[in-house]
């Protein structure tokens, strides 16, 4: 079951998303100097600003989530 992150971070400036969950843990470490395995949400966006990819630890294991925004 997901908890509640205590927590939530956005990056500032565009990510390349083509980062996975080891790339977007060291960029929790270089940009926000926390440590991925807390119980925070971080937020990363492309530059575009239309795609989302959100990580998360939970117990024993990271939820990677990923939501594109299509405007009419």
């Amino acid at each position: 079951m997901l908890t509640l992150p205590e927590k939530v971070y956005l990056a500032s400036g565009s990510t390349d998303l083509r980062k996975s969950i080891d790339g977007l843990a060291v960029l929790d470490q270089e940009h926000f100097q926390l440590n991925p395995f807390a119980p925070y949400l971080f937020v990363f966006c492309n530059r575009q600003r239309d795609k989302v990819k959100m990580l998360y630890w939970e117990h024993n294991g990271f939820w990677l989530n990923f939501a594109l925004f299509m405007l009419r």
